[in-house]
């Protein structure tokens, strides 16, 4: 128990050397800890030094008394804390305990509802933003914010259908199996109900806010930010991009910048040669899918994914959710945020099961020999560090070279020997290539119905295997097949 209540102020302990004589001096952190994961404060501790300074003896029960009357009367709803005492060294402390509430938002009485909500924020207590009052209101009601009316937004049968087949098209790209490709059911607009995509009231079809978010029509649209640093800091970019539209294309084109701007070596498996990334891609994506499918989407930020010399950094707008932490997480623990976004993901075979990815990327990591991820919950984002070799890290030719002199010309000898292992998206580019070599990168995106960003991942990989090359200027040249389809 000393080791926990005097190991320094953190997000839910606070010391007091005495009692104030206002108590609004303390109420911030009372309703603070309420509207979060609870938290003691310690009366009779100095913050500054930890030393125990002890209360009154003769008042102490006076003291324990008006303490707990103060909270009761200064807090809306009601709070009803813990206060006991302890005796340490000859000296006793009074710990005022405040468990998580159930009815939030709770709010100072007097400074009413908007100016009276305060929350914890690495350690401190501060007072609570305009989306984050909005956030503990829905919390308080046990509602969601992607599940809630998108009052401007009008839609009909045809949007609805659209949705559902674009979703499915999503689901059946996502899956390898034949099998289970045969498996995926159509999504309909009663199983969107169901998910809280749509609601119906009066027997009027409304879309929700995850509706908006997944078809790209939100009146503010979030974007995922990319970029690429140079060094370990934020000092000097590199390049950098943002991709906007509806938020599982921003999943794929996030992921695909990401693989254009890692290093990639190769692998010799019997007579095919494999590409090796730097990085677990499988985790990779995890990583950016999980992200925007957990975000806070109340906060006005956007995700990012920032590249730098050591490791691969994925921030997500807002706080965990109060009865989360990175210790469960690791341990597999999950509470969604937005579960109509999350129904959705795991439909397209965007994310897998819930609770899952957190520590299959931990195992991913450790498996590719990498230092484990850091997860950092910090002043108001959450943010996950998956690090790089730091020998692999500087330039695609350094990575590339780290394969030994014999096994890269293994490879080359082999590769003009051997049938390159493609997949049927590869497939599909080659076709239309050998249909007409003149197209552009553009007119391949619009021949398949694909985005510009996906045909450029899936070109710029089938480069660095020898199965194609660009003959000419990107204008006015034409592509090249090096193998036989």
């Amino acid at each position: 128990m000393k080791n926990k209540l005097f190991s320094g102020e953190s997000i839910n302990i606070e010391y007091k050397v005495e009692m104030p004589k206002k108590s609004e001096k303390y109420m911030k952190t009372v309703v603070a800890f309420a509207n979060g994961r609870g938290g003691r404060i310690v009366f009779g501790v100095d913050d500054k030094t930890l030393n125990i300074v002890g209360m009154n003896p003769d008042t102490i029960f006076q003291t324990m008394d008006s303490i707990t009357n103060a909270i009761s009367d200064s807090c809306e709803p009601k709070i009803y804390p813990d206060v006991t005492l302890q005796s340490i060294d000859d000296k006793t402390i009074i710990v005022v305990e405040i468990h998580p509430g159930p009815m939030r938002p709770y709010y100072i009485k007097n400074k009413g509802l908007v100016d009276g909500t305060y929350v914890r924020v690495a350690g401190t207590s501060r007072h609570a933003e305009g989306y984050m009052l909005k956030e503990l209101i829905l919390e308080g009601q046990n509602r969601y914010f992607d599940n809630e009316p998108c009052e401007y937004l009008e839609i009909n049968e045809d949007d609805i259908k659209d949705l559902c087949d674009k979703m499915k098209k999503i689901a059946i790209e996502n899956t390898w199996n034949d099998e289970e490709k045969a498996a995926i059911r159509d999504v309909t607009k009663n199983i969107l109900i169901t998910w809280g995509i749509l609601k119906e009231d009066n027997g009027k079809i409304i879309p929700t806010n995850a509706y908006a978010l997944l078809t790209g029509k939100m009146q503010i649209q979030p974007t995922i930010q990319c970029a690429v640093f140079k060094g370990k800091t934020r000092a000097y970019f590199v390049d950098r991009r943002e991709f906007s539209g509806p938020i599982q294309d921003q999943v794929q084109l996030a992921f695909q910048y990401v693989l254009e701007k890692i290093n990639m070596g190769m692998q010799i498996k019997g007579i095919y040669r494999q590409d090796v990334y730097e990085l677990p891609i499988n985790s990779v994506r995890e990583l950016i899918a999980n992200a925007v499918a957990h975000r806070n989407y109340l906060e006005p930020g956007n995700i990012q994914v920032a590249i730098f010399d050591d490791r691969l950094e994925v921030t997500s707008p807002g706080m965990l959710l109060n009865t989360v932490s990175i210790k469960k997480m690791i341990e597999g623990y999950s509470r969604l945020r937005n579960p109509a976004i999350a129904n959705a993901f795991a439909y397209m075979k965007i994310i897998e099961k819930w609770g899952t990815g957190i520590p299959r990327i931990l195992r991913e990591c450790k498996e590719y020999g990498l230092k484990k991820p850091e997860l950092i919950d910090f002043d108001g984002d959450f943010r996950v560090n998956m690090y790089r070799r730091e020998e692999k890290s500087k330039t695609t030719q350094t990575t590339t070279q780290t394969t030994t002199q014999t096994t890269t010309q293994t490879t080359t000898q082999i590769t003009t020997q051997t049938t390159i292992k493609l997949t049927k998206n590869d497939h599909e580019i080659l076709q239309v290539i050998q249909n007409n070599p003149a197209l552009s990168q553009k007119e391949i995106a619009m021949e398949l119905g694909w985005t510009v960003d996906r045909v450029k991942y899936y070109l710029n990989k089938m480069k660095k295997q020898e199965a194609i090359r660009r003959i000419g200027s990107s204008h006015k040249g034409y592509w090249e097949l090096l193998i036989k389809l």
